[in-house]
């Protein structure tokens, strides 16, 4: 037996604890909003613990957190060192994730499984890579055990490997892994992140969101030449920002799975009754960007687009404000490893090509490759989002996906711990 087919022997040989460790992940609620995730990370510290995987806490400062609208977060960083040298491979994966909303015919916080597959929020995207990559880590250290007659002689493993556990993704990340970065409590090498697709994905879109205020005057509708209305501006605005879509699909990009940029405007807001000439309306907007923009000049464009549509409405006072800018992924070269040794185990595991694209989705990846950090997307999540009904109701993830990446994160990583 060689060291990949050790690998999978332990996975095959723990995968009911692994199940049983993603229930009781599933079964702490981390509904964002409202946000109150430390109970989460206190739950999976201690279930880290009790594998002897000790758990760094991080808490986030209270003053920072209910800044940005949340209740409670607490980070959570594993290291492990190996021999000396090697790269420093970091696993991130969040535990934050939407309300489950109705619809359910399973308990949203039940980790039921049912015919291979394993129900609840956040079972498919991401605490399904809380548990591949902390039992993909623990594979490796099996590795340390001495063997049994006739499997291979043990590995000289270099380096080390790091599990971040964040609770912020839905948020923007700046109180996940961007916490971590900024504040110096991790310098990984190479990243691989929590996935939500059977691809190795290297790039993703941005986002750009903005809440637009339109200020025009109440008045009764009887006498509608004595007040400013704000809707008909607001309608002025929507037009314009719907034919910008026009433009934005004449912007393609060059990588596989992205195609061009493209705005929508999520929510309107306004008026006060049916006679009465409305005073006030807020739009909020998304504007997603594709690797190739920049991420200012998108905002810059953005912005002059409002202005120059609301301009000739006389009386019309405009506010706009930033609610996030969160900018793209582009591949970086130092990446060609961690795909390479992806794509080659994900085809021994699964027997099927693995393919390398692009998400039109934003991830906290972004912040990681900001500050130079090579990264993929790879994990136990669903072969497609909509499949797992992930951020809908009935969220699953089938265990076999989740055995099967789990054996390819530990392959991975040894690969990249011995040269």
């Amino acid at each position: 037996m060689n060291h990949h087919e050790q690998l999978d022997a332990w996975v095959d040989a723990h995968f009911d604890e692994e199940v049983r460790f993603l229930q009781a992940l599933v079964q702490v609620p981390t509904d964002t909003p409202p946000g109150d995730n430390a109970p989460h990370a206190e739950r999976s510290a201690e279930l880290l613990a009790a594998m002897g995987l000790a758990a760094e806490r991080h808490p986030v400062p209270a003053d920072a957190v209910r800044a940005a609208g949340l209740q409670s977060i607490t980070n959570l960083v594993v290291r492990r060192r190996f021999g000396a040298g090697g790269p420093v491979v970091a696993l991130n994966a969040h535990g934050d994730v939407v309300p489950p909303g109705d619809g359910w015919t399973h308990g949203p916080y039940s980790g039921e499984v049912i015919d291979g597959r394993l129900y609840g929020r956040a079972s498919a995207v991401s605490k399904s890579d809380f548990a591949s990559y902390t039992f993909a880590l623990r594979a490796l250290e099996s590795l340390g055990v001495p063997p049994a007659p006739g499997v291979q002689p043990l590995a000289r493993l270099r380096g080390a490997v790091e599990l971040h556990f964040t609770y912020d993704e839905e948020f923007g990340g700046e109180l996940g892994p961007g916490w971590l970065l900024e504040h110096g409590l991790t310098k990984p090498d190479l990243l691989i992140a929590a996935g939500f697709s059977h691809q190795v994905v290297t790039a993703h879109n941005g986002c750009l969101q903005l809440e637009v205020t339109l200020h025009g005057l109440a008045s009764h509708a009887a006498y509608p030449e004595t007040g400013v209305d704000a809707l008909q501006a607001a309608n002025r605005l929507l037009t314009a920002l719907y034919e910008h879509n026009g433009l934005l699909r004449t912007r393609s990009s060059a990588v596989a799975g992205i195609t061009h940029p493209y705005l929508n405007v999520g929510r309107i807001e306004g008026g006060s009754n049916t006679n009465v000439v409305p005073g006030k309306v807020v739009l909020k907007l998304d504007r997603r960007m594709i690797p190739e923009e920049d991420p200012a000049a998108v905002e810059a464009e953005v912005r002059a687009l409002i202005e120059g549509a609301v301009a000739p409405m006389p009386g019309v006072r405009l506010e706009i404000r930033r609610l996030l800018l969160a900018g793209p992924l582009q591949p970086l070269p130092g990446n060609a490893p961690l795909v390479a040794a992806i794509q080659r185990h994900a085809q021994a595991v699964f027997g099927e090509a693995i393919p390398v694209s692009g998400t039109p989705l934003y991830t906290d990846v972004r912040l990681y490759g900001a500050h130079g950090v090579p990264a993929v997307i790879y994990g136990a999540g669903p072969r497609t989002v909509l499949q797992s009904n992930a951020k809908r109701a009935d969220e699953h993830l089938m265990l076999s996906d989740l055995r099967g990446a789990t054996k390819v994160v530990a392959r991975t990583l040894f690969d990249l711990l011995n040269p």
